[in-house]
């Protein structure tokens, strides 16, 4: 089985791939090794839950069909709000966001992968979102300051780090009081096969990582968070089988809509 820095290196190289690559063709073509074909990005990502009109509404190249889920649909953002998003790719949720809190909101996107944040900060400037920023940085240490985040948001990217209890530790401090965390994730549903969890791929395709859901809302209350609802995604065992053909890896695992309360 790899150590956490080499998983962490394999994770680091395969979006920097994904991002350099431009890809809109989501993390089976550009080579995460999870998936047996190339999937289409505009398809995924309707599958995941946005609408035709979310697509149209953010630059083409933000979108790279590698979420699980619609954060931004949970989150019922409002105008003024300060949105974190960890893990924020090329862009495209924190776009989104953008265009919810308006012009006298904030929205920050964190992401430990140099190339995705050049990326996202390209197509911020073509956007022309002078609000919308992005730092590089891992999300178990976040840089931003203490209790100035509104809302914190996240699309499939939790599951990949080596220290979730770290991730939502920070995601605490940063929140203001009766601060908002909604993220879409995978999570366990049941004790992973060896063959899966010991795969680097399935690490990086979102499988291998995914941390049981009891211990998920452990570790939210521990953190400090309340009113803590987990949600399965109705499509999920569907989102799952199209990354992992023929590993039955949606018997083990599903997307969730994670929400808690400062």
């Amino acid at each position: 089985m790899a150590d956490k820095e080499e998983i962490k290196e394999h994770i680091l190289k395969k979006y920097g791939e994904i991002a350099r690559a431009n890809s809109q063709q989501g993390c089976c073509d550009t080579g995460c090794g999870c998936c047996g074909s190339p999937l289409d990005a505009g398809n995924e990502s309707i599958k995941a839950g946005y609408t035709k009109e979310d697509l149209g509404n953010v630059i083409s190249e933000a979108n790279m069909g590698l979420g699980c889920g619609n954060p931004i649909y949970a989150a019922k953002l409002k105008r003024g709000e300060t949105v974190l998003d960890l893990g924020s790719g090329g862009g495209f949720d924190c776009f989104l966001a953008r265009m919810q809190v308006g012009e006298t909101g904030q929205v920050i996107g964190v992401d430990m992968t140099s190339d995705m944040i050049l990326l996202a900060r390209k197509n911020a400037e073509k956007s022309g979102y002078s609000n919308v920023e992005f730092r590089l940085r891992e999300i178990e240490h976040l840089p931003v300051a203490d209790g100035t985040v509104d809302v914190i948001i996240s699309n499939c990217v939790i599951n990949l780090s080596l220290d979730k209890e770290q991730v939502f530790k920070d995601a605490f401090r940063v929140l203001k009081p009766e601060g908002r965390l909604c993220i879409s994730d995978i999570v366990a549903t049941a004790e992973l096969p060896e063959e899966l969890k010991n795969d680097i791929a399935m690490r990086v395709g979102c499988v291998a990582g995914a941390e049981y859901f009891g211990n998920i809302e452990a570790m939210l209350k521990s953190a400090g968070f309340i009113n803590i609802r987990m949600t399965p995604k109705d499509n999920s065992r569907e989102i799952i089988s199209s990354w992992v053909p023929d590993k039955n890896a949606e018997d083990y695992v599903a997307s969730y809509i994670i929400e808690a309360t400062k």
